[in-house]
């Protein structure tokens, strides 16, 4: 029996004593070439989508406003200029500039407000809530064409609208919605306000869903409630949100141009000819390719410069929580 003891603790030392001997373990050493290939791979579709997309078309854009580039025309010529200069005596470019200017403040305002009235109606739980959020945000997932033509065949005399107003008793209020400049651009932009409505709504709803419920606590335990807490708390903890809708909705409206073309097509009486149709009717229809590149800088130069501004100015009213 001590003779079988003293072999095992035999064989357990000298297994003790191998694992002293071995060496420790390392890590595996990363290839370096494999982490310097690494980005370009996964960088390389976006730069390309990027630059064919987006960077190339801008730099041909900029190119043939200085020429009298013509989609019928076998030869182009640089022009300088030119194309600019007549800008100035445009008057259908300045009328488009100002029924632009106008839809995008209405747009601006309007889905903004809304869409904020509609968050704090939608911020409580509950099956109800998500389906109610569900359906206001519906509309911004289908296309701006479909849309269009949806609340176009709603908007004509005999459309769903006024048919709805003689059948409840309103005939009096039956309007030609599409025949006056004043009821076309309401009409527009009722419609751009009613799409885009939910994709506001979710925005706010983000952001009151970030606001920390301990200063709604405090402010009820000191007696703010109502539209006092609101102005106090919610509004200035919701800037950010604020900033997001006001750019991207002015981005939106200013380059607006699915809905028009199938709404109105710029009529009536081109009241509601928007810079982005009045480029393509330039373009693509007189065929003067050179000056509705122009018009389409003029109208990039716009909006990132306003869009610029808008950032600047917003995000110093945000505040960090």
């Amino acid at each position: 029996m001590s003779v079988t003891t003293n072999e095992t603790t035999l064989v357990a030392a000298e297994q003790s004593r191998s694992r002293q001997r071995l060496p420790p373990m390392r890590r595996r050493e990363r290839n370096p070439n494999l982490r310097f290939w690494t980005v370009p791979t996964f960088a390389t579709p976006a730069v390309v989508l990027y630059v064919g997309l987006v960077f190339l078309p801008l730099v041909l854009a900029v190119g043939y406003s200085l020429t009298n580039k013509n989609l019928l025309a076998a030869h182009t010529r640089y022009i300088g200029l030119t194309n600019y200069r007549s800008l100035l005596s445009d008057d259908v470019f300045k009328q488009s500039l100002r029924t632009t200017a106008i839809m995008s403040a209405l747009i601006v305002v309007l889905p903004n407000a809304l869409g904020l009235g509609v968050a704090l109606m939608l911020r409580g739980e509950g099956r109800i809530y998500a389906v109610l959020r569900t359906v206001f945000f519906v509309p911004m997932v289908l296309a701006a064409v479909v849309v269009s033509f949806i609340w176009q065949a709603m908007l004509t005399d005999d459309g769903a609208i006024n048919s709805v107003l003689r059948a409840i008793g309103l005939g009096s209020l039956q309007q030609g919605w599409l025949d006056t400049p004043n009821h076309a651009i309401g009409s527009v932009v009722a419609v751009v306000t009613w799409q885009l409505l939910g994709f506001c709504a979710v925005i706010y709803l983000a952001a009151l869903k970030a606001i920390p419920d301990e200063l709604i606590e405090a402010a009820q335990v000191d007696g703010c409630t109502g539209l006092r807490r609101f102005r106090r708390i919610t509004w200035p903890l919701v800037a950010p949100a604020v900033t997001i809708n006001t750019v991207l909705l002015f981005i939106t409206a200013f380059k607006l141009f699915d809905h028009v073309k199938v709404i109105t097509n710029g009529g009536p009486g081109g009241a509601t000819n928007t810079l982005a149709v009045n480029i393509y009717t330039v373009g693509f229809t007189q065929n003067d390719f050179g000056l509705a590149s122009a018009q389409a800088v003029v109208l990039f130069v716009i909006v990132a410069g306003i869009s610029s501004g808008a950032v600047i100015l917003l995000r110093r009213r945000e505040v960090v929580t």
